[in-house]
């Protein structure tokens, strides 16, 4: 079972979704308070679950509702998918992917790791 993982930055608070072996499959923003990150988390697992993917890296992909997965080719062309809720805000992030597979994996990871995950700090 996954679990959101809170620690401090030098600029502030975010959160980690850890996958049930301790990797990284997603991380927020860097937050100013604790109680935002709290709702960070919230709308991810609110979010996650039921989001549809839009591959951002296919020739003329179909735009689709949020909340949704955008699964893109960043500047040194690893595959990476952000999370936007219902308003359109990126709630999460991935790492970079060298294969696509790698990172649809990733995205079924997080809908099946958010579920139950509990939120605890960083020791």
């Amino acid at each position: 079972m996954g679990k959101f993982v809170i620690k401090e930055t030098k600029t502030g608070i975010k959160f980690d979704l850890k996958a049930g072996n301790g990797e990284v499959i997603a991380t927020s923003e860097v937050y100013t308070t604790e109680t935002a990150c709290k709702n960070g988390i919230a709308s991810v697992t609110k979010n996650a679950p039921v989001a549809a993917i839009e591959d951002q890296t296919v020739e003329g992909y179909e735009t689709v509702k949020n909340p949704k997965f955008q699964i893109y080719l960043d500047k040194s062309g690893e595959y990476r998918f952000r999370l936007t809720a219902t308003n359109g805000q990126t709630i999460a992030v991935s790492e970079g992917y060298k294969a696509k597979k790698n990172c649809e994996n990733g995205i079924e990871s997080v809908k099946k790791n958010v579920v139950d995950a509990p939120t605890v700090k960083a020791e």
